[in-house]
């Protein structure tokens, strides 16, 4: 198959990867309505089709944090995606330096900030969960600052983490340490080329950022109860004022659902907030955060910088979620599925593929440049 849009890249990466890890990337909390939500919901939101204007010309160029990029749209973080594809998050940066979008790493990533910042030319995003251990917190703060990073996205929706049925059932969180080792390895068995390529090619193996709290020899199952003994469900903002404080970058928040919520991120600072649910992996019956976006875009009267998440899957969402209030969006699932699929090369496909959706919707729809979206654009 050749793949044309960011469904065929998810067939092709549930093809090449063992079962635990593509239901890991591809699932949600619970029953999964917040995820299903999240990408139905795009489709109740219609764009005006414009006609004669001189679209000859489309930018699709932003302006976002003090600095011009080519695409409104951020890589954003996503636990363990260097097990995709070998030291699978150098691959994604590289990518995203190339298309000059931003890349934000995840705290939980396989690959750690120094690695990844190796690899490319300008600093990354990096992304951080308030954690119980207060000094790994302040060491990964201090980390992501010797690196160069300038921009620290900060996630607040995952206090406690939501049961996720399907890892349950993979063998990725799901019944007693043999069972969940001895059913990785079979299905990591028929994924030859996946197994070749990260499993044996990948070494040496660890745990990125967290590897110095875990040590050398810990593997998958200490990732995951270290990472759930430590979400921290005492947090408040009065806590993240803290972090503000010993910050001097951009902050942005991420997890933002409420408009009230959405009026504390602004009055304590922030540069920025993302309106997301995690792609549906925690509160299931949340509203779908692109229901969620305009109420939030209302409330904050463009005093603070609005990015989305969750659901976005074609270039035509991205354009939606402008015209609803937000100024740039951020990819999981899809970036992961190419990264998965092909490499640095599938995830600068799914970026072009975004990009042409982009501007045949904006040129369809009457806009020359990103600030000739609004709600003006839709019908």
């Amino acid at each position: 198959m050749i793949p044309a849009n960011i469904d065929d890249y998810r067939l092709l990466a549930k093809k090449r990867l063992p079962k635990y890890l593509f239901e890991y990337i591809d699932g949600g909390a619970f029953s999964e309505t917040t995820l299903r939500n999240n990408t139905a919901d795009f489709q109740q939101v219609a764009l005006r089709q414009r006609v004669l204007r001189d679209i000859s010309i489309v930018d699709t160029s932003v302006s976002l944090f003090d600095r011009k990029w080519d695409l409104p749209i951020i890589l954003g973080p996503v636990g363990i995606a260097g097990l995709n594809a070998r030291r699978g998050e150098v691959l994604a940066a590289q990518a995203a330096e190339q298309k000059n979008v931003p890349f934000c790493l995840s705290t939980v990533s396989a690959c750690s900030i120094e690695e990844v910042r190796q690899g490319t030319q300008a600093p990354i995003w990096f992304q951080l969960y308030m954690i119980k251990d207060r000094g790994f917190m302040d060491a990964m703060l201090e980390r992501a600052k010797l690196t160069g990073t300038d921009t620290l996205v900060f996630t607040v929706d995952m206090p406690v983490p939501a049961t996720r049925y399907r890892d349950i059932r993979s063998g990725l969180s799901g019944g007693s340490k043999l069972r969940r080792m001895s059913t990785r390895f079979i299905q990591s068995a028929f994924s030859p080329a996946w197994a070749w390529d990260v499993g044996v090619m990948g070494r040496p193996h660890s745990l990125g950022n967290i590897a110095p709290v875990l040590g050398e020899n810990a593997g998958i199952d200490e990732f995951w109860s270290w990472l759930n003994q430590n979400f921290d469900a005492s947090v408040t903002w009065k806590t993240l004022e803290q972090i503000r404080a010993k910050w001097p970058g951009k902050l942005i928040i991420k997890g933002i659902l409420d408009p009230e919520d959405a009026k504390e991120a602004s009055k304590l600072g922030a540069d920025g907030l993302i309106v997301s649910n995690h792609g549906g992996r925690q509160l299931d019956g949340a509203l779908s955060s692109i229901r969620a976006l305009p109420a939030i875009a209302d409330a904050v009267q463009g005093d603070i910088r609005i990015l989305m998440d969750s659901g976005i899957r074609t270039g035509v969402d991205v354009v939606r979620s402008l015209a609803l209030g937000a100024d740039a969006v951020m990819l999981g699932r899809p970036w992961v599925y190419g990264l998965a699929a092909a490499k640095k090369k599938g995830v600068l496909d799914v970026l072009t593929i975004f990009e042409n959706e982009m501007r045949v919707a904006m040129a369809l729809s009457g806009c020359n440049k990103l600030t000739d979206i609004g709600s003006h654009t839709l019908a």
